[in-house]
């Protein structure tokens, strides 16, 4: 190999090794995730689920323990559901959510909620896992929900629906436990 020939080659791997050091490129001070260093997008859809997802689970996704029912007085609901609560059951029991934007998309407005009551009982006392002796107390509530429905169709053929007295009946279910029995935890010992 000729003096110039190495003079090139070692100068071109000179630049080389210059411009990885320099931080833009390879090694740089600290750890090098390669490949999983470059931000990737995320679509606003995907964290919108996942944001909702949370949200129904920290909301209506658990059930409450609540202390011993007092003998004589009624055995009642906590509450009634909340509106978001019924809008977003709706929201799970139709197909469509919103459909797609710009092209298939549902608006609703001036909607009124009306909630019933059908039941509210309260199971015997019994023994659950991790919790102990407890009563299942069921709520069962209907809940009609009146609204004008808009439906704007923007492909093939462009044109707008109108559905002025939409009418959707939705029943929730609210759950909670009361303990039966003893609950200081001091007083467990079985003798």
């Amino acid at each position: 190999m000729s003096h110039k020939t190495s003079s090139i080659l070692s100068s071109t791997l000179l630049a080389l090794i210059a411009i990885n050091l320099s931080g833009c490129y390879g090694i740089s001070h600290g750890p090098n995730l390669g490949i999983f260093g470059i931000p990737i997008p995320v679509s606003p859809l995907t964290q919108k689920r996942l944001e909702d997802k949370f949200w129904e689970t920290e909301r209506y996704g658990r059930v409450p323990i609540l202390g011993p029912l007092t003998a004589g007085a009624p055995a009642r609901a906590l509450d009634m559901p909340s509106d978001d609560e019924v809008m977003r059951a709706l929201e799970r029991a139709r197909t469509t959510e919103g459909g797609v934007p710009f092209l298939y998309e549902k608006h609703r407005d001036d909607v009124r909620i009306v909630k019933e009551l059908i039941a509210d009982y309260v199971d015997p006392p019994r023994f659950y896992p991790l919790i102990g002796p407890a009563q299942l107390h069921h709520a069962h509530f209907k809940c009609t929900i009146y609204f004008s429905e808009t439906t704007n169709v923007s492909w093939p053929i462009p044109h707008r629906l109108v559905d002025q007295d939409a009418v959707e009946v939705i029943y929730v279910d609210h759950n909670h436990l009361h303990m039966v029995g003893n609950m200081d935890p001091g007083n467990n010992t079985p003798y």
